[in-house]
């Protein structure tokens, strides 16, 4: 099968869940025998427009212009036009990117199926209120362009349902490779503290809403000795280090993927303060490595975080924090068993590519 991947961000020249998500499923499609090419955008001169990694095929289109995140890159039409009838099915990612509107556009004139992965419905950069109005138009038609759409859980499946979108949806969750991410192993020596240690991972945007997880930690008590590490980067480091002079916070910056393991063994939980997720790679991360987790209460999430922690609203944060340090082995060791059992990532790659197939 000749897959074509549509998606503005790849990793490791976007950091973040999503894009590493495009990145190994692709790896691991190609490993199985398929071919893939990744159709994406530039944002770094210094990239090749074309290269072979990791067994699959990479074409970088430069973009014309961003607006709240989103890379408008009209060139993408001009491959898609010239291109699209060379595949087998073409697999876009994320509703609310440029280059999947024009991805749903061919699909209307042309004959490859098309899918769509829906990474979450709400922007992580953009205001609410106007994904909302987005969503309630050109997010909808997008979604009903597609032969099926890719929900991560029962709960998002519904949520577009309720935007009215009619076209086919199937739910694969998102995984997290169990064999790499293990209790097991050495801990991180960017981690150094005697007491409990919490984590935060992910981007320094609005959306991830790290000042909250700063605050939440100034409100802990004394006694309790707790330190926040915070890995990512983003455009809120800066207002982020002047919070973290006032409270027991070090900001880490980039971790590399490949020591993120190292990471969570060295954490006592995992604290996820978002205002819009999907299903968050961090949290199945955590919970491989048996490290519990304290997030917001977000519905899409909360029964599976639940689990092996506590979902609250956000005047709760420090009491939950206390609660699941308390009982962090027993919590640790059932998300442990919740990953394992429930969102392997070898699952999520056939499971994604048999629908493929089908389309095919």
């Amino acid at each position: 099968m000749h897959i074509l991947r549509v998606t503005q961000n790849l990793y490791p020249g976007q950091k973040g869940g999503g894009s590493y998500h495009i990145h190994a499923m692709s790896r691991d499609q190609s490993a199985k025998g398929h071919e893939v090419t990744v159709l994406t955008t530039r944002d770094d001169d210094a990239q090749p427009r074309t290269e072979r990694r990791d067994g699959y095929q990479i074409v970088r289109l430069d973009p014309w212009t961003t607006v709240l995140g989103n890379q408008i890159t009209p060139s993408i039409a001009s491959y898609l036009r010239a291109n699209a009838g060379r595949f087998d099915v073409i697999h876009a990612h994320s509703h609310m990117y440029f280059s999947t509107n024009l991805a749903a556009l061919f699909r209307r004139l042309g004959d490859a199926p098309l899918a769509v992965t829906n990474h979450g419905l709400y922007s992580q950069s953009a205001p609410k209120w106007a994904i909302s109005a987005y969503l309630r138009t050109l997010g909808r038609w997008t979604f009903n362009r597609a032969d099926t759409v890719f929900c991560y859980t029962d709960t998002d499946r519904r949520r577009v349902r309720d935007l009215g979108v009619t076209a086919p949806i199937e739910v694969v969750h998102n995984g997290v490779n169990v064999d790499r991410f293990t209790p097991d192993g050495p801990a991180s020596n960017r981690i150094d503290h005697d007491g409990p240690v919490l984590l935060f991972v992910g981007r320094l945007v609005l959306g991830k809403r790290p000042i909250d997880a700063v605050r939440a930690v100034a409100r802990l008590p004394g006694d309790l000795n707790a330190k926040l590490y915070v890995v990512g980067d983003g455009p809120l480091r800066p207002k982020l280090a002047k919070r973290a002079n006032d409270a027991p916070v070090k900001l880490l910056g980039h971790v590399p993927y490949d020591q993120m393991p190292s990471v969570y063994r060295a954490s006592d939980l995992l604290f996820l303060t978002s205002r819009v997720e999907g299903m968050p790679r961090a949290v199945l991360e955590a919970f491989a490595t048996g490290t519990p987790v304290v997030s917001s209460d977000l519905e899409q999430i909360a029964p599976t975080v639940e689990r092996g922690g506590e979902a609250v609203d956000a005047n709760e944060y420090a009491n939950a924090i206390q609660r699941v340090l308390e009982h962090r082995d027993e919590l640790g060791s059932g998300a442990r068993n919740v990953a394992r059992e429930e969102f392997r990532w070898r699952d999520t790659v056939s499971e994604t590519t048999a629908a493929l197939t089908r389309l095919a």
